[in-house]
C-alpha cells in the first residue's frame, strides 16, 4: 500500500513540475491579463488555472476533489466555479494567444518545406442529460441520423501533419426558436464576453467560421481545409479574399454549379465529361471556376480532383483554389484533416 502511495505521489509531483514549467515557459500569467482574467478577491487566477490543469492531467475530478479532498487545492468551491463561469474572462483570446506561442515554437523546430494548414470542423457536443443549460437545443447528429440535446462545437485548428493545435472555437446552438430548449440569460451585461458568445451561438456556422479565420490571421498556414458541410462557392470565395487557399471536399448537389467549358454545371455533369486519366484512386481532374454569387461576374479558378470512394463504388470530388499543385499533392494535403 505504501509503495502504491509513494508511486502515486511521485507521479503527481512530476505532473505538477511539468505544469509549472509550461506556465513559466509560455508566460501564462501575462496571457491571462491580456485575456481579461482578473481575480475578484482571494486566490489569483493563474493559481486557480494551474491547479485545474493539475487535476485534469492527474486524472482527478474537480467536484470530487472539492468535496472529498479539499486540501488538494488552495481554493474553495465558489472560487472555482466563479472563475470558470465568469462572463468577463475571454477564454477564446487566451486559447488563441497560447496556441500562437506554441505554434511559433513548433515552426522554429520544423523544416520550411513542411506544409502547415488550418482545419475547420464541427462536432456534436452531446448534453442528453441536461435540462437547464443556457441555449441548450435540439441538434442533428449526422452519425445516428437523429436529433439530440446539445450543441455543435465549431473548431479551428492548426496542423503541420504531425501536430494538431486548437486555435479558436465557438459553441453553436440552434438559430430556430422551435429547436431551442433553454433561453439565454437576459440579465447579462450586453458588452461582456459571455453575452457576445451567447449571441454568436445562434448565428450561421459559415459566418462564424469566417470570423474564427479572421481571428487567427496571424497563424502561419498556407491552406484552409474543411469538409463538404462548408463547401459553398460563397464561403470558398470569402476565404480566398483573406489570402489563403482552400482545399475541401465538395457536395454532390444539383443546386451547386461550377463554370466548366463555357457553361455553369453541377458536379455530376462535369464528371460525365471527364477524361479519366488518373492513376490509382485518382480518376482525373478539371480546371473550373466558382463565383461568390450570381450577381458577381468574377470567377475564381479552381482545380477539382475526382477520386474513388473507398467505401462504395461511387466517386468523391476534392477542390483546391491552388491550381498549380498536382492532384496527388491536393489529396495528400487534404489528408491532414
Amino acid at each position: 500500500m505504501n509503495t502504491i502511495l509513494t508511486y502515486k505521489s511521485r507521479n503527481e509531483n512530476a505532473v505538477y513540475s511539468k505544469i509549472d514549467n509550461f506556465f513559466s515557459t509560455f508566460s501564462i500569467y501575462k496571457l491571462l491579463k491580456r485575456s481579461n482574467f482578473y481575480k475578484e478577491g482571494g486566490v489569483q487566477c493563474v493559481i486557480v488555472l494551474k491547479q485545474l490543469f493539475a487535476l485534469v492531467f492527474s486524472g482527478k475530478n474537480l467536484y470530487r476533489t472539492l468535496h472529498m479532498n479539499p486540501e488538494d487545492v488552495s481554493f474553495k468551491k465558489n472560487t472555482a466555479y466563479r472563475f470558470l463561469n465568469s462572463c468577463s474572462h475571454n477564454w477564446s483570446k487566451l486559447l488563441l494567444l497560447l496556441a500562437t506561442a506554441i505554434i511559433n515554437v513548433i515552426n522554429s523546430l520544423t523544416s520550411e518545406d513542411r506544409t502547415s494548414v488550418l482545419i475547420v470542423d464541427d462536432s456534436l457536443y452531446d448534453r442528453g442529460r441536461s435540462k437547464k443549460v443556457e441555449l441548450l437545443s435540439r441538434v442533428y447528429d449526422h452519425t445516428t441520423k437523429k436529433f439530440v440535446k446539445g450543441f455543435k462545437m465549431l473548431t479551428l485548428g492548426w496542423s503541420d501533419g504531425t501536430s494538431f493545435i486548437p486555435v479558436a472555437f465557438s459553441l453553436l446552438s440552434s438559430r430556430y426558436e422551435k429547436k431551442l430548449i433553454c433561453p439565454a440569460d437576459s440579465t447579462l451585461n450586453k458588452n461582456s464576453v459571455g453575452c457576445r458568445k451567447r449571441s454568436e451561438a445562434m448565428e450561421n456556422s459559415n459566418d462564424i467560421m469566417l470570423r474564427l479565420l479572421d481571428s487567427a490571421k496571424g497563424i502561419p498556414a498556407k491552406y484552409l481545409l474543411f469538409d463538404s458541410w462548408f463547401a459553398f462557392p460563397k464561403t470558398i470565395a470569402n476565404v480566398v479574399k483573406r489570402k489563403i487557399n482552400v482545399i475541401c471536399m465538395l457536395k454532390i448537389s444539383s443546386k451547386i454549379h461550377y463554370y466548366y467549358e463555357g457553361e455553369w454545371m453541377n458536379l455530376k455533369a462535369i464528371y460525365s465529361k471527364l477524361k479519366q486519366t488518373g492513376k490509382g484512386n485518382i480518376i482525373g481532374s478539371v480546371i473550373a471556376g466558382v463565383r461568390e454569387s450570381k450577381k458577381c461576374p468574377e470567377t475564381i479558378p479552381v482545380k477539382i480532383v475526382f477520386v474513388k470512394d473507398r467505401n462504395s463504388k461511387n466517386w468523391l470530388a476534392v477542390l483546391s483554389t491552388d491550381t498549380k499543385i498536382s492532384n496527388e499533392e491536393i489529396i495528400r494535403i487534404y489528408g491532414k484533416r
